[in-house]
Order: structure tokens, then C-alpha cells, then sequence
């Protein structure tokens, strides 16, 4: 038996991986498909999952690959400078295809222990009170003690729990690939700028260093199957249609589609199966926020199952993923919704777009707009009225390295600027640092490993009061 069975080997999927075995929990992911897709949905990483990858001590290995962008822009397309005093110290988009955040998480994955079984499509789904059973299309059947459904808005896990997935259907359809062309560069981009003056939907520039190109397009209508590619020629008619030139495209990598459909899962728990990333949400790809979504869903959801299997997770600390990232979801689903709005082209939202506009020249709008597109705005209800707690708390230099140095193992973190406080009875699980930090103006913070501050203070006995919470009873 498997502690816990993860469906689907994408970003969400291999990240939670790698959460549970740094706490040593036994886990396979199965992956429908026998070889890592070549499709380009997401084209980057915005600062919280950054700073989720640097607390891990990963970050090295992504910004080998990766271009650092600047943060403007990601609201509707419409463009404004950056605003000053954002709270992160990692103040930039990483650019990275995809396929290389799921092969660098699947490789981080592999490294700390992950079974991978590729080719591995799961077709049923049974509980009881012990564990999960999964059978596989082969017939051969896994137990676990939990199970996890990171297999994408079709989700397999999702239908066979029962779980309704409300929300709205796609009205447009849009068309993805990676091509060759022939039209110089100079020209193509004056077209494509042109274009955009419009067309919001609309783009095509280099990828890489093969001299391949990434269109995307309008399509002509909404596919009844979104899972069957376009053709090549229906690709090239809807470049002409929308730029009046195809490019001179040619030797295409891949080709796909997506919609703009919005839903969101009525819970992300049954029982002892959870769901996350796009299984628990999908929503269109504006301000590329669904890969990011994903990946924090499981670092939400990755330490809260470890302490269920370590015997020492409250009673109620499972049910939290749900309560905590289910509002986190629906801000998203929100958002995305009002910026297909602002990119329409008709009349009526085009008046919308300018008026936004011109309310995003405020910095505090603009300021509080990209934090919500990077990740870094998300408060969770902890009950606490203090303004950090429930926070995650972004890097800070201290007096003997910096915060995330001290994360690196996914255990909960007392900073104590007092040096009089004490963990005694929680240090199998939470690490107590002595240190001082300019930019930390509370005596101490109580951090859970996902990075969220728990508590601040300095009073002991106030400091006993919130560790059970969410760290369980005290080891004698």
C-alpha cells in the first residue's frame, strides 16, 4: 500500500510530489500519457511560485533555464508601468516553456524518491474508511491511504467521485502552436503589433533558438471536441483572417486549442481523495495564472497530508485545503473572467478597457491588480485580525543569511527576534531560528511550511496557544 496515489504528472501533480517526500511519505503519480506533452500551455512562473521554488532551495535550477521578465502588463494586456513597493523580493516573471517546469519539477520529483508510471490510465476509483483503491485500464489495481486528482480539466479523479464542476461553458475557442515561417522578423512584428492594437487574443514571436515560432490566434469557432487538435490549414486561414497574412508559416511542432470555460469543483476534498490544479479549476489563460495555481494548490495541500500520515495533523487541518484555496480558486476564475471582458472587441467592452485604463494609471490600482496576478496578494481567514497573519511572508534578509535559506525542508519556522520564546514539544516539526531582521517590525512570526504566517507576538504562552493549532498536540 501507497501512502498517497497522485493522478496526473503535470506541474501540480509533480510539485505535490515532491512536498510529500520531503516528509518521507511513500507516493506514486500515474500519467495517462506514455511521454511528457510538447504542448506550450503555460509560458512562465510568477512570484509566489518563485519564492515557493527558492524556500525549497530550487530556485537555482530554474533561473539556469529561465528568463527574468518585468511584471507589467499581465492585467488584460493593457500596459502600465510597474508599480513601486511590491511585496516580494522576487520582483519578476521567469519565463520558462511548460515542458521544461514540468521536466525540472518531475526531475526534482524523481531526485527525493517519486515512483513515476507512465502509460498508467486510471478508470476507477473506489474509498473506504482504510484507504483508496485506484484500478488502472490495464486492470491492475494500487492502494493507497489518500489519493490525489491532478489530471487536468477532464479530470478522470473529479468525475468518478461525483464532484460537480459549475461554472460557465466556452464561448470562444482560440488556436496554439509552434511553427516555422518565412516572413523576416522585422515585418512580422510590425504585423503582429498592428494586430494587437485590437485583437488581444492574437500573438506570434520566436521560441527559443530553433527558429520556431508561437502563434496564437482566434479561431473560427468552438470546438465540440477541444481535444482533438486543429488542422494546420484551419491554423493558416485564421492567421490570414485576423493579421491578413499567414507568415509564410510552415513545419508545424504541435498544434492545439483551448477555451475560455470557467469552473471550479463544488469541493476539492471526498473523503480521502483531494483534487488540485486544473482539476479543481480551469478558467482562460489570462495573466498566465492557472500553472501557478496549480503549483501552490500543492503546496498548500503537500505538508497537511504529511502530518495526516505522521499521526500528528489536527483534526480538522486536512479540511483547511479546501477552505483555504477554494476562495484562492474563485478570486482567480474572477479575475480571468473580467479580462476576457477587457479584451473583447466589441464596442461596449472596448469603453470598459478604456475606462480601466485610465483607473490603472492610479499606482495603488495597478499595485493591487498584479498582486492578485502574481500570487502575492492571498490572504487566508485565520481569524486573527493582525495584518500579516495569514500572509505568506516574502523573503527577508537577516543577520545571519535570509528567511527561504531556512525552508528548505518544509517544516514549520518560529523567527525569534526575542530569543525567548521556545518550540519545546513541537521541534520534531518545527524549527526554532534566533535572528534578527531589519525588515521584520513584529518580535516574532510563526510560519507553517507552505510559508503562511500563523502567528505573531511575543508572549509564550500566546505562542502555545496557536502551535496545536496547526501543529498538532506537544510530544511529552
Amino acid at each position: 500500500m501507497y501512502d498517497v496515489i497522485i493522478v496526473g504528472a503535470g506541474p501540480a501533480g509533480l510539485a505535490l510530489a515532491g512536498e510529500l517526500r520531503l516528509h518521507d511519505v511513500d507516493v506514486v503519480v500515474l500519467e495517462r500519457d506514455t511521454e511528457p506533452t510538447k504542448v506550450v500551455r503555460a509560458l512562465g512562473m510568477h512570484a509566489r511560485s518563485i519564492e515557493l521554488m527558492d524556500q525549497r532551495g530550487l530556485l537555482d535550477r530554474f533561473l539556469e533555464v529561465g528568463t527574468k521578465h518585468p511584471v507589467g502588463g499581465f492585467f488584460a494586456g493593457i500596459q502600465k508601468p510597474v508599480p513601486e513597493r511590491l511585496d516580494t523580493a522576487h520582483n519578476f516573471v521567469l519565463g520558462l516553456q511548460q515542458p521544461v517546469i514540468d521536466r525540472l519539477l518531475e526531475e526534482r520529483a524523481v531526485e527525493v524518491g517519486t515512483e513515476i508510471r507512465r502509460g498508467a490510465e486510471v478508470v476507477g476509483l473506489e474509498q473506504d474508511e482504510d484507504g483508496v483503491t485506484v484500478t488502472l485500464a490495464d486492470g491492475a489495481q494500487l492502494r493507497s491511504r489518500y489519493a490525489v486528482g491532478c489530471d487536468g480539466g477532464r479530470s478522470t479523479v473529479r468525475k468518478l467521485l461525483g464532484i460537480g464542476f459549475p461554472g460557465e461553458p466556452s464561448t470562444v475557442d482560440t488556436l496554439v502552436g509552434e511553427m516555422e515561417v518565412t516572413m523576416p522578423q522585422d515585418e512580422l512584428t510590425a504585423v503582429m503589433m498592428r494586430v494587437r492594437e485590437t485583437q488581444k487574443r492574437f500573438g506570434i514571436g520566436p521560441v527559443g533558438n530553433e527558429g520556431l515560432y508561437r502563434a496564437v490566434v482566434p479561431a473560427a469557432g468552438v470546438a465540440e471536441d477541444r481535444g482533438t487538435p486543429p488542422t494546420f490549414e484551419e491554423f493558416r486561414q485564421q492567421l490570414s483572417a485576423t493579421a491578413g497574412t499567414d507568415f509564410g508559416a510552415h513545419s508545424p511542432r504541435w498544434l492545439s486549442r483551448f477555451g475560455d470555460a470557467t469552473r471550479q469543483a463544488e469541493r476539492y476534498r471526498e473523503g480521502r481523495v483531494f483534487l488540485a490544479g486544473d482539476a479543481a479549476h480551469v478558467h482562460p489563460p489570462m495573466g498566465g495564472q492557472g500553472l501557478n495555481l496549480g503549483v501552490q494548490d500543492a503546496f498548500n495541500l503537500g505538508w497537511k497530508l504529511a502530518a495526516a500520515l505522521a499521526g500528528w495533523a489536527p483534526a480538522d487541518l486536512l479540511d483547511t485545503y479546501q477552505t483555504e484555496r477554494h476562495p484562492v480558486g474563485d478570486d482567480v476564475l474572477n479575475n480571468t473572467r473580467a479580462q476576457m471582458q477587457l479584451v473583447a472587441t466589441e464596442p461596449g467592452p472596448q469603453a470598459v478597457r478604456r475606462l480601466f485604463a485610465e483607473l490603472m494609471d492610479f499606482e495603488e490600482v495597478r499595485r493591487h491588480l498584479i498582486s492578485k496576478i502574481m500570487g502575492i496578494a492571498i490572504r487566508y481567514d485565520f481569524g486573527d485580525p493582525h495584518p500579516l497573519v495569514g500572509r505568506r511572508l516574502r523573503d527577508i534578509a537577516l543577520k545571519r543569511g535570509r528567511l527561504f535559506d531556512l525552508q528548505h525542508a518544509g517544516r514549520g519556522l518560529l523567527l525569534d527576534q526575542t530569543g525567548r520564546l521556545s518550540v519545546a514539544g513541537w521541534a520534531d516539526r518545527v524549527d526554532h531560528v534566533v535572528d534578527v531582521s531589519e525588515e521584520l517590525e513584529v518580535p516574532a512570526v510563526l510560519l507553517r511550511p507552505d510559508g503562511h504566517v500563523a502567528w505573531v507576538g511575543e508572549d509564550q504562552s500566546s505562542l502555545l496557544d496557536h502551535l496545536p493549532r496547526w501543529f498538532g498536540a506537544a510530544t511529552s
